[in-house]
């Protein structure tokens, strides 16, 4: 947390994030911080471009993203979650699922899905 205020990512007494700063985080440098690891085609639940909210908004590809997980209904190419326990966690909550699935466009996407990514980040940095 400590990094955090350092950086600017919240503010000194951790009780606010700051949007802005956020954003350009996690536009810039997520793919940075936290690389994507892309495996072979796995059963899984479906990530990144290949998930909802920016699915809707592309042409499904050949290209199928997954979280390894046994209850996945997708086959796809594995993407390591940015924890273990992300694709547990994420079923039981469809709000955090599209920010993770944003998050994992942002780190492989190419350019026109990072586009729908930053479009569908800013609709939710707005509405906090």
């Amino acid at each position: 947390m400590n990094r955090c205020v350092v950086s600017g990512l919240i503010n000194g007494d951790k009780s606010r994030v700051n949007k802005l700063a956020l954003r350009e985080f996690l536009i810039g440098g997520l793919k940075y911080a936290f690389p994507a690891e892309v495996s072979a085609k796995v059963r899984g639940i479906a990530t990144a471009h290949s998930a909802s909210p920016i699915k809707e908004k592309i042409a499904e590809g050949e290209d199928i993203y997954v979280w390894s997980h046994y209850l996945g209904t997708r086959r796809g190419f594995g993407v390591k979650p940015l924890y273990k326990t992300v694709p547990k966690i994420a079923e039981k909550n469809p709000a955090l699922y599209e920010l993770l699935v944003i998050a994992d466009t942002l780190r492989i996407g190419k350019v026109r899905e990072i586009e729908i990514a930053i479009e569908e980040l800013d609709k939710r940095l707005n509405n906090v």
